[in-house]
């Protein structure tokens, strides 16, 4: 039997949230930024919030 390894850094994700618009981040396993970014407050936009935090990693 294989084992699969997860070689995707562990990250964190984080959200401001607003009326018409959430502003992520995401950090990874020491703290440091990666990247952010403003989504509008909609089921869509929730989406494509979580699709991105993801894109940067597996999601502590």
């Amino acid at each position: 039997m294989t084992s699969m390894t997860h070689n995707r850094p562990e990250i964190t994700g984080g959200v401001d949230t607003h009326g018409l618009t959430h502003h992520a981040a995401v950090v990874d396993s020491v703290g440091r930024h990666l990247a952010d970014r403003e989504f509008p407050a909609t089921i869509r936009g929730y989406r494509d919030l979580l699709d991105w935090m993801r894109s940067h990693g597996r999601l502590a």
